[in-house]
């Protein structure tokens, strides 16, 4: 993501300007929109033409408009990001108040407009616009005649690549078909790989695969590297790091992600970050259950008590219709950063939890207390 302009007043009201440069940036965007915002971007609009002779035709036209933003919606798998709303600039193809669907475009910049640019919101375009946040993590999860390419960022995870061929099975002395059908499939692997992987930016590629299927591929891989003098693969060599998963179905990644080899061999990488910070705070819950609280009202009294070290906090909680709610958090977020703590935005968690610096005891058991008064 690009940010071409930003200005935000005092009140914190204002706009930016960005270009999103790639698929993960929809994702960005979609967090940053909510109903109410105003979005100006480049769309293309449906309008009908009459001639002098009374006939009427219809074409389309590449045309700016100017949003007031009433629904949303993403679809994760293409990555495609759909905001529907009323028009509230002139324009000579689109009236005052007509509803318009605008389909924000990769490498076509838009203005978005808040009457409230809060914290969080402006920790995103940070995010996203960090070159440092980039995928630095690939994983090829794969089975006999399926194969998924991923890439893994720190906001989430990007299907790159299907691939799947159908596998004979052996055949009583005759593994010809079955054997040509692998070949087949590892060198569609192998391209996949080579379109989709930039080994400039990724500091790993995890591949995982049931029984042996993993070392079969690798052993293909570099045979072929070597045959066709493939310098990007043999250079990048000790990047591929090769681990057990129970299928080559794209939910797998999470088994691979939480092996310990993985998670040290990944330290330094972003995509660790996520699943170490959940793991810690399942550890936490398990030993020492009165410095990991979970809900928001348990998660704000150890706020209020200077306790959070780490926040962990879902990104879907940002996205709620109600400005007081999501202020609510917003204040949250602001509180642990105030005091020293680490705010993380997880996928994987569906409400609020903390790690705290201390522990504080009798805090469930005195709500109890009250709720029976009650």
């Amino acid at each position: 993501m690009k940010l071409l302009h930003k200005d935000i007043e005092k009140d914190n009201a204002g706009q930016v300007t960005l270009v999103p440069d790639e698929a993960e940036d929809m994702w960005h965007t979609y967090n940053l929109l909510q109903v109410g915002d105003s979005l100006r971007a480049s769309t293309i609009r449906k309008v009908q033409t009459e001639s002098s002779t009374g006939s009427v035709g219809s074409s389309r036209v590449r045309t700016t408009l100017t949003l007031c933003v009433e629904t949303i919606d993403f679809d994760s798998q293409a990555c495609q990001l759909r905001v529907k709303g009323t028009n509230i600039q002139e324009n000579q193809y689109v009236k005052m108040g007509a509803y318009h669907t605008i389909e924000l475009e990769l490498n076509r910049k838009f203005t978005l407009a808040k009457k409230v640019w809060d914290s969080v919101v402006l920790d995103r375009i940070e995010q996203a616009c960090d070159p440092a946040q980039k995928a630095d993590v690939a994983a090829v999860v794969m089975q006999e005649g399926l194969a998924n390419i991923v890439l893994v960022t720190p906001a989430m995870t990007l299907l790159r690549a299907k691939v799947e061929v159908t596998i004979p099975r052996k055949r009583k002395g005759s593994c010809a078909q079955h054997e040509k059908a692998l070949e087949r499939f590892y060198e569609a692997v192998m391209q996949g790989i080579l379109r989709h992987i930039n080994f400039d930016v990724v500091k790993c590629v995890l591949v995982g695969s049931p029984g042996f299927v993993k070392d079969q591929f690798i052993s293909h891989l570099f045979k072929e590297a070597v045959r066709q003098d493939n310098k990007v693969l043999l250079e990048n060599r000790p990047k591929f790091m090769l681990v057990h998963s129970s299928s080559g179905h794209k939910y797998s990644l999470k088994e691979i992600l939480s092996d310990p080899a993985v998670t040290s061999r990944l330290s330094d990488t972003k995509a660790a970050g996520e699943v170490k910070a959940l793991e810690d705070f399942y550890k936490m819950l398990q030993h020492e259950p009165d410095r990991a609280f979970y809900g928001l009202a348990h998660v704000e009294k150890a706020s209020d008590a200077l306790a959070i070290d780490i926040l962990l906090i879902s990104d879907q909680l940002f996205r709620h219709q109600e400005v007081a709610t999501r202020s609510r958090y917003v204040r949250l977020v602001d509180s642990v950063r105030d005091n020293g703590g680490t705010v993380r935005y997880l996928n994987q968690l569906s409400g609020v939890a903390a790690i705290l610096r201390f522990p504080i005891a009798g805090l469930s058991e005195a709500e109890e207390e009250d709720s029976d008064s009650d």
